[in-house]
């Protein structure tokens, strides 16, 4: 497994989503999996999966994985594509944003998925996303990140993600406008706990997570 460059989050580190995407893909399984990140995932370095631990060359821990079935109640609820368009255009993230290159949410990457999502009256973010040409599971995965870690992210206050479990139904067609949604379901001192939830055109669920972000 390789984390190519184009696919980081922080500067020098794979995104979180699509990292643990890539993992999940290689762990397999019928049922949804964990990622726990141990360290941020290298990019453009070959990573091995050895009993369920994902290693770089050193030998070092990069993350950790394992089967979860709990994953019934972590749906946050949709909303139509209009309204995920007009909660975009007040991303916080436009003005201040922690890794502004982000391949997810950074506005400096045109390249990227430019998820930017916004908050809802109720405290829920909300933003399009737009299918790349080519989809794999790992897009799935990295849209079902940022969008629960802006729902805690604030001016000054950077987070970063630390697990994330997920249930993948199926994979957005290319070009696809679609909608996810995130909600933050609580925090304990430095850590803060999200979901989120990936939807088609049709409305059909494509996919959702639960996730722990950490302060940094």
């Amino acid at each position: 497994m390789i984390i190519e460059g184009r696919f980081n989050g922080p500067p020098g580190s794979g995104n979180g989503g699509w990292s643990a995407g890539v993992f999940a893909s290689a762990y397999g399984g019928d049922g949804p999996v964990e990622v726990t990140l141990r360290r941020p995932p290298p990019l453009d370095t070959p990573l091995t999966l050895v009993d369920a631990q994902v290693r770089d060359p050193a030998g070092e821990v990069v993350a950790q994985l394992r089967p979860t079935q709990d994953l019934d109640d972590v749906t946050v609820p949709p909303v139509d594509l209009a309204t995920a368009r007009a909660a975009s255009a007040t991303y916080p993230g436009l003005v201040d944003h922690p890794f502004p290159r982000c391949y997810v949410c950074g506005p400096q990457r045109p390249d990227g998925l430019r998820i930017f999502p916004g908050r809802l009256p109720d405290g829920r973010t909300a933003a399009p996303v737009r299918a790349p040409r080519q989809v794999e599971v790992a897009t799935v995965w990295a849209a079902l990140d940022c969008p629960g870690g802006w729902a805690v992210i604030g001016a000054g206050r950077p987070y970063v993600l630390g697990r994330i479990a997920a249930r993948i139904a199926a994979l957005p067609r290319p070009d696809d406008e679609c909608v996810v949604t995130g909600a933050l379901i609580g925090t304990e001192g430095r850590k803060a706990l999200v979901h989120t939830s990936l939807y088609a055109p049709d409305g059909h669920p494509l996919g959702h997570a639960r996730a722990t972000w950490i302060a940094v």
